[in-house]
């Protein structure tokens, strides 16, 4: 049987219990509800080790991933998505040029090329949903896609653009 040292966590585990029991047991007979609360309270408490558990491997397994004790892997994956987030002046200007660059590519495709491949790879519709769209068939879809990618490519390398 296992015990619950943290006391506030046990409160916190009994008033769960009894919630669980109120709620799923109400229409039992007074008689069971004590063997009832005495088996929900149990199985919170062994769900209570396990989720303990289960954070302290997560701990001991971020802990590991360093060698000095001075650097926290948190505090290195919060600065690393910090900066995707906020991408510099710089990575922005780019990003907009090359946006512009593409934008004026599609502009250059036949438009049933350009539907193709919006609608694929900009509006993330599968195969099926695109051929629907487009009125045409799976084949057509792969055949203007293909086509869209293979000139845009071209297009975009011209310019100097490798994506």
């Amino acid at each position: 049987m296992f015990a619950v040292h943290d006391e506030d966590a046990a409160l916190d585990l009994v008033q769960d219990a009894m919630l669980r029991l109120t709620e799923k047991y109400a229409g039992k007979p007074v008689e069971e509800l004590p063997m009832l609360f005495h088996r929900i309270l149990q199985n919170a408490i062994r769900d209570h080790y396990r989720r303990t558990q289960v954070r302290n491997g997560a701990i001991t397994s971020w802990s590991s991933l360093t060698d000095d004790d001075e650097q926290d892997p948190l505090e290195f994956l919060a600065v690393e998505s910090a900066e995707a987030i906020a991408p510099t002046p710089a990575a922005q200007w780019e990003q907009a040029e090359v946006m512009a660059a593409i934008e004026e590519a599609l502009g250059t495709l036949p438009p049933r090329q350009r539907e193709a491949f919006l609608l694929r790879y900009w509006e993330d519709l599968d195969l099926r949903e695109t051929a629907q769209a487009m009125g045409c068939s799976e084949g057509s879809v792969k055949t203007h896609c293909s086509r869209a990618v293979q000139a845009l490519s071209k297009l975009l390398r011209l310019k100097g653009i490798t994506l």
